[in-house]
């Protein structure tokens, strides 16, 4: 049950990201949910794991984390569409 929850967090703060930013995550649901997780992932590396914790995720790092990958992961789509 427990890897259920860490998978419907991951999906909510991915898209939270994506509805912050303004812009789709790649990949739809699943996009979602690996933003959420990776952000999850690089926001405790650079934030720690402060906040509250919900599922083993730690929130706000997640979220700031999440924030970054889709800008990120954005730009990365952008640059690659100019390209073709």
């Amino acid at each position: 049950m427990g890897f259920i929850m860490y998978l419907i967090v991951g999906g909510i703060i991915g898209w939270l990201a994506g509805l912050i930013l303004g812009r789709d995550v790649p990949g739809g649901i699943i996009g979602n949910i690996i933003a959420g997780i990776i952000g999850a992932w690089l926001g405790g590396l650079l934030l720690g794991d402060w906040g509250p914790d919900l599922a083993g995720i730690a929130i706000i790092p997640a979220l700031i984390g999440a924030i970054i990958l889709v800008f990120l992961l954005s730009l990365i789509m952008k640059s690659m569409r100019k390209k073709s």
